[in-house]
């Protein structure tokens, strides 16, 4: 089996950084203020830099598998989870202009926002054939 990308000196950090981002996916999945797709994609580029084995398990799970094989092998995401993001976002930034003293913090948390809001509706639906 060939070595896996990055050196073997990072190998240790990219298993942590793995594992962690799969606890925090973990808990993601419980808690509504964590996010879980984040962290599954960390985890899966980690694995493929560490331990491949684990990075396939990821792919081949039955229902993370779907969505990571789409990043991974299209960077595609589905329409249905463009809406959900996009419209969490709004609402989330919906609590921050109406929680916030300030100006400043619903300007600056707005543009990152509708910057992250702009790259998940521009990625492409996922083909299947």
């Amino acid at each position: 089996m060939s070595e896996p990308k990055g050196s073997r000196r990072w190998r240790p950090f990219y298993i942590a950084l793995g594992y962690v981002c799969m606890g925090l996916a973990m808990a993601g999945t419980v808690l509504p203020v964590l996010p879980t797709t984040p962290f599954l994609l960390v985890a899966l580029w980690a694995y493929f830099r560490s331990h491949p084995e684990r990075a396939q398990k990821l792919l081949d799970h039955p229902r993370w598998g779907p969505m990571l094989r789409d990043w991974h092998e299209q960077r595609a995401i589905p329409t249905r989870a463009k809406i959900a993001a996009v419209t969490v976002m709004a609402l989330s930034w919906i609590v921050v202009f109406f929680t916030s003293k300030g100006t400043w913090l619903p300007v600056i948390v707005g543009i990152i926002l509708c910057c992250t809001a702009l790259f998940i509706a521009t990625r492409p639906a996922p083909k299947r054939g």
